[in-house]
């Protein structure tokens, strides 16, 4: 099954292709194609994994140069490893029970049918990226899944809000996406190739300077720090809240965020070969994780909660992953990429779940406001226990599949004092804010009557999907424990598989910072023995600071956003009257000189032919009065004109001066006759009856 991998990414295109062109007017059918390919999707991945495991982790690979200049060549190939076939398991896994979800979901929206075309497109292209077996193709489903996650954003385009957020996600992961193109052109550059194989060889044997490796590993650190929304491009995914909710968790809880801690992942050997570049990671993974968990404490937007959740604890995977990578460089042992993979594919299932469950509390009463919550634990019998599973998964408890994978997250911090505390404060602020929002939802009074009133479980489709999640939830993290087997020790790293050591000091701290988390949520929000108002008035700066995100927004408007637009108008000013202006005047000038040319045209050099033009017919007229076509007039014009001759010749005769005017007046006389003989009709023929 190994070999034919690659089925797994194309079936989901084939789905996207299917419903566009053929079954888009077949809501059911079209989608159940889609559930139908990523299904079979999910079979063979696990069989994929399996197969992997048998091989204890051996690498498979296979691949075809399709461009070749020189020694640099250009590949479509897949690889298989441990680290790829989990995370193919993760991606359809979630793939299909969001999909089965949105069956429920999304029942009724005009555009059915368009949704689980976009959702097979997103599939192809994370599970693509995640096969990929070179730096080229993975460039290339990076850039896809930006697309069909700005698609499945704005998918309610008729929204200002879902338009506007769609563009921002877009926007700002492209500026990621910039770094790490500048570092794979630096990597062709110095290494010739990018083929995950041959480049990471040529790092491990120090072909590329050391200076020149950071920076190319910051440059592709750029690119994740764009899609898993790392800090300071972590604005964009709070507001990609406003697509669907089966889209927040497939691609902001679990898949597309996913790919940049998986970038981070597949690229280890380049921060394994610069320290400083994994140290920059490590800092840029604990200030994101820190500053979301902040901000997520005062938010009312059930899904905003969730996405800042999200962003916080994909913040942990990269801080664990930047520890391996220092650690590693200079020499010391970490479990950094255990953790942060191991991470990874935990907080996939719970956080799924997390933003599926709340898409169902959202159907259920209509509103995201938790203030308008309440009391919906007797309402909703399946979303409220799954909801709270997932809780207290991502809060860490024992014997949930968080509490695994944060153990190991913990003791990647253990050599590093700051990072460590660090660590434990968000993992208190996670279980707070989480709990928070549990006991304002599901428990007390109904802060709103009539929304608790027409509250209802959802559909059964949704309903089983939360109910696989919770499984995992509760059961994903066992496969790390430590005394079974290899547990999730069988990713292996340059030949080596990390066997994790259960730390009972660690977890002991992490579940004492967990519960600590619970038990000041249950005092505020639950018995309501310490009043979160009050607190809230003592600190109101950091209060407000929190509640409005810390303000990036803003401070991305003045620095950033309104200097480019006041650029911008500039510019269309500076074009619509300097550039246009110039154009225009030009054009406007041709005009005139065109109005002038043509006037002298008409009446100077027109006017001049035309004018000898009448002159010569106005002669003719003149003289075709003398053409009377009548011989009596021809004879007696000849006759007098014989006569005036004859006057003329003996004038000598006569007294000087009378002669010469006798002739005018005999010839005029002539003339006359000749006029005269032109105008008076001839009648030709006699009448038609004399005929």
């Amino acid at each position: 099954m190994t070999e034919n991998a690659y089925l797994i990414f194309l079936l989901p295109l084939l789905s996207f292709v299917m419903i566009v062109f053929f079954l888009r007017w077949k809501e059911k059918i079209a989608a159940g194609y889609s559930i139908a390919t990523i299904v079979v999707s999910w079979i063979m991945s696990i069989w994929v994994l399996f197969e992997t495991l048998g091989r204890d982790g051996e690498t498979y690979e296979a691949f075809y140069k399709f461009v070749e200049v020189g020694n640099f060549s250009l590949e479509l190939g897949i690889l298989v490893d441990p680290l790829t076939a989990v995370m193919l398991v993760v991606v359809t896994t979630v793939g299909a029970c969001v999909e089965i979800y949105s069956l429920g979901y999304m029942h009724g929206d005009p555009l059915f049918s368009r949704f689980f075309a976009y959702l097979s497109l997103f599939l192809f292209s994370m599970l693509g990226l995640v096969l990929a077996n070179n730096f080229f193709m993975i460039f290339i489903f990076w850039e896809l899944v930006g697309l069909t996650s700005y698609l499945l954003i704005g998918f309610w385009f008729e929204k200002k809000s879902a338009a506007d957020a769609c563009k921002k996600a877009f926007i700002t992961t492209r500026i990621g996406d910039l770094g790490s193109l500048v570092g794979l052109m630096i990597l062709i550059t110095y290494a010739g190739t990018l083929n995950y194989g041959e480049l990471f060889e040529l790092v491990g044997a120090g072909a590329i300077p050391a200076g020149v490796l950071t920076i190319a590993a910051i440059g592709v650190f750029c690119g994740a720090i764009g899609k898993s929304a790392q800090f300071p491009l972590h604005v964009w995914l709070p507001d990609a809240m406003e697509g669907p909710t089966p889209v927040s968790a497939l691609i902001h809880a679990a898949t597309m965020v996913a790919a940049g801690v998986y970038l981070v992942a597949r690229s280890m050997s380049l921060f394994v070969g610069s320290a400083e570049a994994s140290i920059v990671v490590a800092i840029i993974g604990v200030i994101t994780s820190l500053l979301a968990a902040t901000i997520a404490i005062t938010q009312v937007d059930i899904k905003r909660i969730l996405a800042y959740s999200t962003v916080s604890q994909l913040g942990y995977m990269i801080m664990a992953l930047g520890l391996y990578g220092y650690d590693t460089a200079v020499g010391h042992h970490s479990p950094g990429f255990y953790a942060g993979t191991f991470h990874l594919m935990t907080h996939a299932f719970f956080k799924a779940l997390l933003f599926l469950a709340a898409g169902s509390i959202i159907h259920a009463v209509h509103t995201n406001d938790i203030r308008e919550m309440g009391g919906l634990l007797s309402k909703l019998k399946i979303t409220a226990p799954t909801f709270m599973i997932g809780a207290l998964s991502i809060s860490g408890i024992f014997p949930l599949a968080g509490f695994w994978s944060k153990d190991e997250i913990v003791a990647t911090t253990a050599h590093h004092p700051i990072f460590y505390v660090l660590t434990l404060v968000i993992a208190f602020m996670t279980a707070f804010y989480m709990w928070r929002l549990c006991f304002m939802v599901f428990f007390g009074k109904p802060h709103d009557e009539h929304r608790y009133e027409h509250a209802h479980e959802s559909p059964k489709s949704m309903s089983y999907s939360l109910i696989v999640l919770a499984v995992l939830a509760v059961c994903a993290g066992w496969v790390g424990i430590p005394w079974l087997s290899k547990g999730f020790a069988a990713f292996v790293y340059h030949g080596e598989a990390y066997y994790p050591h259960f730390s009972f000091l660690n977890a002991f701290i992490a579940t004492v910072m967990a519960l600590s988390g619970i038990g000041l949520a249950y005092l505020m929000y639950y018995k309501k023995s310490i009043s979160a108002e009050k607190i809230g008035a003592k600190i109101r700066p950091l209060y407000l600071g929190s509640y409005n995100k810390w303000y990036f927004d803003e401070i991305y408007h003045i620095i950033l956003l309104n200097p480019i637009m006041a650029f911008a108008r500039f510019m269309w000013t500076f074009d619509a009257r300097g550039i246009d202006g110039a154009v225009n005047g030009t054009a406007w000038l041709t005009m005139v000189w065109s109005d002038f040319k043509m006037w002298i045209d008409k009446w100077i050099v027109d006017g001049a032919v035309n004018g000898s033009g009448w002159v010569v017919c106005q002669l003719g007229n003149l003289l075709r009065l003398i053409q009377t076509g009548k011989a009596q007039s021809y004879a007696l014009f000849m006759g007098t004109a014989i006569v005036a001759i004859g006057f003329w010749k003996y004038e000598s005769t006569f007294v000087e001066g009378v002669w010469p005017t006798m002739t005018t007046i005999v010839i005029l006389c002539a003339v006359l006759l000749a006029v005269v003989g032109r105008l008076v009709p001839q009648q030709v023929d006699g009448p038609e009856e004399d005929k």
